[in-house]
Order: structure tokens, then C-alpha cells, then sequence
């Protein structure tokens, strides 16, 4: 993509967001708010398509924790692209989903999103195993979070406290 300074790594699924005059606040930049809305169009996109199915009734996910960390002001008009792909290591029904954002006139990063998923059995009403299909991809997908600009806790598990090396990796 011209403009962007690529992470080394293209995640599972990247897209690109327009910055709208509604997402703006009394600041003139993206309110910090507009960030959830396209972490939740990540998310869905890729585990709809983990699912091998665009019908959102199928979801069988719930957001337990979300979390967005800000690290520059985007302006009216900018054009972001956004990228998710799952934190290693998952447990046995949860995982965590992992967002980066950039800008791509300046390749600047901007935020970094982090969401905690349940996998749910909405008929028992209770969360359940991954399924192991699914598993097995998550596994395949899944990235570093402190290379990812998530410190790793001594449990292995991600935090949202504590900036790594860099949002991107060669930053």
C-alpha cells in the first residue's frame, strides 16, 4: 500500500477506515471512543471468516474486556488501516484479539486495540472450549503480544500495562 510503512508481518485481516467529520471530538481529531466500533468490524470480519460463514447470528463469541491504547491524533479525513490476529497463548475458552491502527499518509501508528473473547454457548448459556478447528487456527494466526507492543505478564498472558519495544515491529 502506498504510503504505509508495513509491519513486517501483515496480520489476518487488515482494512482500511476513513476518518468521518461524526468521529471527530471538540479537539478536531478522532474522538478516542471511534477506535471500538472498527476494533468490533476487525473482529467480526475475522472470526466470521473463522467460522467459514458471513451471518453474524452465527457469532458464538462474547467480549469479555476491551481495551484501546492511544498513541497519536488523527485528523478529519485521515485514513487509517487496522489489522487483528490473535495473542499467543490462548486459553481454553477465551482468547485475546490484538489491533494495531496506522495512518497511512504519514505510516504513523496511532492505537493499539486488545479484547478479551469468550467462546459462548448461547443455548446453555454458559462459555465453552474452543472448538478445536477454530483452535487450531487461532494457533496459526496468533502473534507475539510483546512484539506486538503488549507487555507480557510473568504468566504469559497479556497486559494491557507496559509499552514493548514498539507498536510494530521494526519501530
Amino acid at each position: 500500500m502506498a504510503g504505509v510503512d508495513l509491519p513486517e508481518r501483515p496480520w489476518p485481516i487488515r482494512r482500511r477506515f476513513v476518518v468521518t467529520y461524526h468521529d471527530l471530538d471538540v479537539l478536531r481529531h478522532l474522538n478516542h471512543a471511534a477506535y471500538f466500533p472498527m476494533m468490533e468490524t476487525l473482529r467480526c470480519e475475522y472470526y466470521l471468516d473463522l467460522l467459514g460463514t458471513r451471518d453474524p447470528s452465527r457469532l458464538d463469541i462474547i467480549v469479555a474486556e476491551a481495551t484501546c491504547r492511544y498513541l497519536a491524533p488523527v485528523g478529519y479525513g485521515a485514513e487509517l488501516v487496522g489489522e487483528v490476529a490473535p495473542a499467543r497463548p490462548l486459553g481454553r475458552t477465551s482468547f485475546v484479539l490484538l489491533y494495531r491502527f496506522w495512518d497511512v499518509a504519514t505510516s504513523r501508528p496511532t492505537a493499539l486495540g486488545r479484547t478479551v473473547i469468550v467462546t459462548y454457548d448461547y443455548d446453555r448459556a454458559t462459555k465453552s472450549e474452543i472448538p478445536l478447528d477454530r483452535r487450531r487456527r487461532l494457533e496459526a494466526d496468533a502473534v507475539d503480544p510483546a512484539a506486538a507492543g503488549w507487555e507480557a505478564s510473568p504468566t504469559g498472558s497479556s497486559r494491557s500495562e507496559g509499552v514493548g519495544a514498539g507498536p510494530f515491529p521494526g519501530t
